[in-house]
């Protein structure tokens, strides 16, 4: 049986108050955790597979993007250049995705990895800024908000409600001894 709640907090200094479905946030919750991992998840081992081609000329590596598809005016061109060719942040890059996106599918270290799955979206949209409209607005692919500011959100939302406990493994390491003795440990998993 679906039970209604209310939920009263403030948000930016102001009183907010609404009802909602604890049966369907809880759906809603664990179904975005699985969608936002298998889309991260995805693009990690697609960059995996073919970094680990037999052919070297086919291995993915970031250079052609930092080279080639920041947009021109980018107030930050040349630090993306600085980076292209690194194989340091090819393998961030490849590695960081792969297991955000895993992460979120197990359910296992959600606050943790949707922190890093954030700030990495967050790069990419730095890398989308475009130099135009106050200096680096509107990105090339929408105005300010793109798909990367979207996922940045998407996982805040799910780091902040902790949903990894819901139909995830953070639902039984939190109740492992270490966690009980360390409740800090609680911070990373949820």
């Amino acid at each position: 049986m679906a039970t209604t709640e209310t939920l009263e907090t403030e948000i930016w200094g102001r009183p907010v108050t609404f009802d909602y479905s604890e049966h369907w946030v809880g759906y809603s919750l664990f179904l975005l955790r699985i969608v936002m991992g298998w889309t991260l998840f995805q693009g990690g081992v697609t960059k995996l597979v073919t970094y680990l081609d037999a052919n070297p000329e086919n291995n993915w590596t970031a250079a052609g993007f930092l080279m080639n598809a920041v947009p021109e005016g980018n107030p930050l061109m040349g630090f993306w250049g600085s980076m292209a060719g690194n194989p340091l942040i090819d393998q961030l890059n490849m590695w960081g995705l792969t297991l955000t996106g895993l992460a979120l599918i197990l359910g296992a270290f959600v606050r943790w990895s949707a922190f890093w799955g954030a700030v990495m979206m967050l790069f990419y949209w730095l890398a989308s800024l475009t130099g135009g409209l106050l200096a680096g607005l509107p990105v090339a692919h929408g105005w300010v908000v793109d798909d990367h500011i979207v996922y940045a959100v998407l996982l805040f939302g799910l780091g902040a409600f902790g949903a990894g406990r819901i139909l995830g493994l953070d639902a039984y390491l939190e109740d492992l001894e270490i966690v009980q003795s360390n409740p800090w440990l609680r911070y990373l998993l949820g």
